[in-house]
């Protein structure tokens, strides 16, 4: 009984399974415990929550594996809640828990995004001496990655004894997804060197994390080890090589990985319309769209942000529009803010700043910020003050303490020589908002990043920068030559 329930756990036949319940019960086996435990952990795992408690429930003398299995059940499920109380329950019965116990309760917090109840359960795990155990040392870090306690998580997976890459994966996805993407690729480069393989998950997040810094040569990198190792194969990587080649800006690398792809899923063919349409290459990324819908694929809304957004960047007004249509009368899929904030933005680069307005005012639900922000952005292109100051009205009720809202007005104001209004905005500005956070800009020159923010003079080159920025200056003043006068261009020079 026990091997064939089983075999429907790893087929997850549940509905077999109910019927095998009915046999155990029919035949007096329901109150074997051995029994119990794998009905419980069937249910569990195909997600019948409410039949593996009542199963649960029904048994008297219960030993730590089934408390476990449910405890299991309610985390992978995602009923953190629920886990814990099972867990009460357990320790009023006098048990303490084991590694397997307590790693669910781990998954338990990262899933309620809980990193209070992490630290206690950690503190459990220590008086208990199991936080060198390999699957509580792993969970352990997944736990506070996942709670964006990056400096924790470090040092649970420095303090484990034995390593996996499973335990170097977690740790460089959570680095990825916090957005420090450079300690990602730092702990990459350790990873291979203390011999451990990367598997598809980890280059995939790694992939992910050059993106986010936009270095193209550590891509190439990461490439060039993917092939090494046959990796390329694998669809979730070479999405990855194409969104990370897009965002270093090395369009035609994205494509040529694309190209090489012999089946393209629905993420292939959007992370390469997304692609075009980020670099405003409109016609290219329209002629991908229309493409993947003659090889039979059915576009998404994620899609379909991408082939507007490249509509509206390329002014492809009919097209936009056609797709824009298309999406209810074609492919039942009812437009959201972010669909509604891209056809606004074709429109009102098109200079249809009235029908933009019409499309607007008939947005059958309460329009976000991003979508008055794109009609804001329309009425600065085209100097309309009157409809930019309902546009912004309407944005500081929805984002009263959003310091690019005041900006964006200010520039209007400024652009019309309107000095007086400018000042109010930016003393609205001051009022409403904390200090602003000061934009971030980067360039790769010799493999290594140098970033800036405005007025910036923590560059190590600084006085070589300012000094070049000076003579530029001067030239642009004197009507010499025409250069973009920036910081970028100075260290550009110098290096």
């Amino acid at each position: 009984m026990i091997s064939v329930l089983g075999s429907c756990l790893s087929l997850s036949e549940v509905e077999f399974g109910k019927q095998l319940h009915s046999i155990t019960i029919k035949s007096g086996f329901d109150i074997d415990l051995v029994v119990s435990t794998a009905l419980t952990d069937l249910y569990a795992k195909c997600s019948d929550m409410k039949c593996a408690r009542l199963i649960f429930d029904k048994v008297e003398l219960k030993d730590l594996v089934l408390w476990n299995v449910m405890i299991y059940g309610y985390a992978h499920n995602s009923f953190g809640k629920e886990a814990f109380g099972v867990f009460k329950l357990m320790r009023t019965e006098g048990l303490s828990g084991d590694s397997f116990t307590f790693s669910s309760l781990l998954n338990a917090c990262s899933g309620l995004r809980s990193q209070e109840m992490g630290k206690q359960i950690h503190g459990c795990i220590i008086k208990l001496s199991i936080d060198l155990d390999f699957l509580v040392s792993s969970t352990l870090v997944d736990m506070y990655a996942k709670n964006e306690n990056l400096g924790d998580a470090r040092k649970a997976f420095d303090g484990m004894v034995v390593r996996s890459v499973v335990s170097w994966t977690t740790l460089i996805v959570g680095y990825g997804h916090n957005g420090e993407g450079v300690a990602a690729l730092k702990l990459l480069s350790r990873m291979i060197r203390d011999g451990f393989r990367p598997d598809e998950l980890t280059l995939a997040s790694i992939l992910s994390s050059c993106a986010n810094v936009a270095t193209s040569k550590q891509t190439v990198l990461v490439h060039t080890h993917i092939i090494k190792n046959g990796f390329e194969s694998f669809l979730p990587v070479s999405n990855a090589l194409i969104n990370a080649y897009s965002k270093c800006g090395y369009i035609e690398s994205a494509y040529l990985v694309f190209k090489l792809i012999r089946k393209h899923d629905l993420v292939t063919w959007t992370s390469m319309i997304n692609a075009y349409a980020f670099h405003g290459i409109g016609r290219e990324a329209i002629m991908l769209f229309d493409k993947m819908i003659e090889e039979g694929v059915w576009p998404d809304r994620i899609a379909f942000v991408g082939v507007l957004a490249a509509c509206s960047h390329g002014g492809l007004i009919s097209q936009g529009l056609r797709y824009f249509s298309s999406m209810e009368n074609v492919y039942q899929i009812t437009p959201d803010s972010e669909h509604y904030s891209c056809f606004i933005d074709l429109l009102g680069r098109a200079g249809l700043l009235k029908e933009a307005f019409n499309v607007l005012m008939n947005v059958p639900f309460d329009p976000g910020a991003n979508v008055w922000g794109a009609f804001l952005g329309a009425c600065r292109i085209h100097g309309n003050l009157e409809l930019a100051r309902f546009a912004a009205e309407k944005l500081f009720e929805i984002e009263p303490s959003e310091p690019s809202n005041y900006a964006l007005l200010s520039n209007i104001y400024a652009s019309l020589e309107s000095w007086s209004d400018v000042a109010k905005v930016r003393k609205m500005l001051r009022e409403r908002c904390e200090k602003k956070v000061p934009g971030c800009s980067w360039m790769e020159i010799g493999s290594k990043i140098h970033s800036f923010v405005s007025s910036d003079k923590s560059h190590p080159q600084v006085k070589e920068i300012y000094a070049i920025l000076k003579v530029l200056n001067e030239q642009l003043e004197e009507g010499i030559s025409y250069i973009n006068g920036n910081v970028f261009n100075a260290v550009g020079m110098i290096n």
